[in-house]
């Protein structure tokens, strides 16, 4: 996360202040080291929170030089670092994910997204002290919705390996915690973007170029939530006692087509952007074919189904039960988000014009 964010994120001392932790707290983060948990690990900080942050071996924790973090390398579902790690905690953010790559092996998802979960919330059963489990999904969970908008109790239908652990992992908390009265909490985020966000970068370059693939005419529906408000959110929701139980998506207001999207950057960059629409059913062929191929072979395919996705299945929420129930409400809007994306792309030279 850079430092401009992180200026972004502390703008605004009352809320700050709406989300501060108690005094005293304990919070481990997994996934600290990625785009959401180094802003959320970064904050936490500033509250004077004591942070314990699980990382992978090979993890660069540079970003996070001289600040007052308690590191443990290894695997989030080693059963005895979890252990170690969540001793005398009070809080547990749980947002950590494998690479989501279409080449990598399914048990990954399931150790990552189920298992480490499973070990997460036993060890926290144990803690004197302990307030609050925020457990971090996605709206992935709910697939395509088929009549927009939708809400926390719409249908699940998960499309990938990804997504179906990803729903596993929080439908066992979610149980656990009813069973045994351990303070859950639920965020399915929408899309996540920022300063610093790569996966949205392809498509800032494509329109820079003057150019955009897309299946059909760019009218399914994206819903979005700026990392900064994304954070503030987990924060609310480890605090408020309204969220024990709970299940909430976490997005911006409304969602947005993608040739809204295209053409908001376009006017940013002043570059005319032309659709070169592609039909749907020989593209998901081909990403099948390409999956069958390259997976075994442990080769990240050129195509596969979850990238076509992004073209052609509709992502809106009623974001409304985050507002009326814990009184949440995002700062950013995409307009003004994701034009400060675009002039980061091109500031921090990821892209030229």
């Amino acid at each position: 996360m850079t430092d401009q964010s992180m200026s972004q994120s502390n703008s605004d001392p009352a809320a700050n202040a709406v989300t501060a932790l108690p005094k005293g707290s304990r919070a481990l983060v997994t996934g600290a080291t990625g785009f959401t948990g180094s802003l959320l690990t970064k904050k936490l900080i500033e509250q004077g929170v004591e942070v314990v942050a699980i990382a992978r071996p090979s993890s660069n924790i540079q970003q996070f030089d001289g600040l007052p973090i308690t590191w443990l390398k290894g695997d989030v579902f080693d059963g005895e670092l979890i252990n170690r790690a969540m001793k005398d905690i009070t809080h547990v953010f749980h947002m950590v994910t494998p690479f989501r790559e279409a080449k990598s092996p399914d048990v990954g998802y399931y150790n990552v997204h189920v298992l480490s979960t499973q070990l997460l919330a036993k060890a926290a059963l144990k803690q004197p002290n302990f307030q609050r489990f925020v457990h971090v999904s996605t709206i992935g969970v709910h697939g395509h919705i088929a009549h927009p908008p939708a809400d926390e109790t719409y249908r699940t239908e998960p499309g990938d390996i990804y997504q179906a652990t990803k729903l596993e992992g929080e439908a066992w908390v979610q149980s656990f915690g009813a069973e045994t009265g351990l303070p859950v909490t639920i965020i399915r985020p929408a899309g996540i973007y920022g300063p610093g966000e790569k996966r949205l970068l392809k498509i800032y370059k494509m329109v820079s170029k003057g150019w955009i693939p897309a299946i059909g005419n760019g009218s399914n529906l994206l819903h979005f939530i700026h990392v900064d408000d994304l954070t503030d959110c987990m924060l609310v929701a480890a605090i408020r006692p309204q969220a024990v139980g709970e299940t909430f998506i976490c997005g911006s207001e409304k969602a947005m087509s993608f040739k809204e999207m295209v053409d908001l950057i376009s006017d940013l960059y002043s570059v005319p952007a032309k659709f070169i629409s592609l039909p749907a059913k020989p593209m998901f062929m081909i990403a099948d074919i390409c999956e069958l191929i390259f997976r075994p072979l442990g080769i990240e395919p050129p195509i596969y189904r979850r990238r076509l996705a992004f073209y052609t299945k509709d992502r809106a929420f009623n974001t409304s039960k985050i507002r009326k129930l814990l009184g949440f409400t995002p700062s950013h809007s995409d307009q003004e988000g994701l034009r400060e994306l675009g002039k980061w792309y091109l500031e921090n030279k990821w892209l030229s014009l």
